[in-house]
């Protein structure tokens, strides 16, 4: 007799296959990073841990560089899609406060998804490849929006729309600060609102 599952897998188009062994993959693959480091990080343990066979990570991404960035890349959609829901169309402080609210919030509710993210930005840093590419073009996008919120906000003086790269590097080398304590003191949750807390002050005081 077949069952309910095989029945209920065979209804199902390839493009939904594709994306749920890629969602088994990504969630077996953050949870690897954390636990192992990406030096430690097979592909073949990342299709058998997800439930799949030795050699369907191997076939899907080709090499462990493709996986990591697959991870990253998930990561920041889901980061983008709730940092968009936070700003709206916000601008100026208004728009940076509402974002590193976020980010702390990211770092409560998706603490994996985030520890995995940024371990594998800090690994990346001497590396040249298609991942240290894709997350150079992150930290750009995040550079860019702190910019654009400073330059369209209607409140902030021209003498600030002048410095608007100054205050986003400002914000960008912070938050890598901030999320670094974080990964080296992970239950110091309490500090690490008090730093997002404190980029928010030094935000307001650039601006004001």
């Amino acid at each position: 007799m077949t069952s309910s599952i095989t029945i209920k897998d065979a209804r199902l188009t390839q493009a939904e296959r594709t994306e749920i062994s890629d969602r088994k993959m990504f969630d077996t693959a953050v949870a690897l990073v954390n636990q192992r480091g990406p030096a430690a990080t097979s592909l073949s343990d990342v299709g058998v841990l997800a439930g799949y066979s030795r050699g369907l990570a191997s076939h899907r991404f080709g090499c462990k560089d493709n996986l990591f960035n697959f991870v990253v890349l998930r990561v920041g959609d889901i980061w983008l899609e709730q940092l968009k829901n936070a700003t709206g169309n916000r601008s100026g402080f208004a728009a940076i406060e509402k974002a590193v609210d976020q980010h702390y919030q990211f770092c409560v509710e998706a603490p994996a998804h985030l520890r995995a993210f940024y371990t594998l930005w800090f690994e990346s840093v001497n590396a040249k490849s298609e991942l240290s590419d894709t997350i150079q073009k992150i930290h750009q996008r995040r550079f860019q929006d702190v910019v654009n919120w400073v330059l369209n906000d209607d409140e902030t003086s021209e003498a600030h729309k002048r410095d608007a790269d100054i205050i986003a590097a400002q914000f960008s080398a912070t938050v890598i600060g901030i999320v670094y304590y974080w990964l080296a003191n992970p239950e110091k949750i309490k500090e690490t609102k008090r730093l997002h807390d404190g980029l928010k002050h030094t935000m307001m005081r650039l601006l004001t």
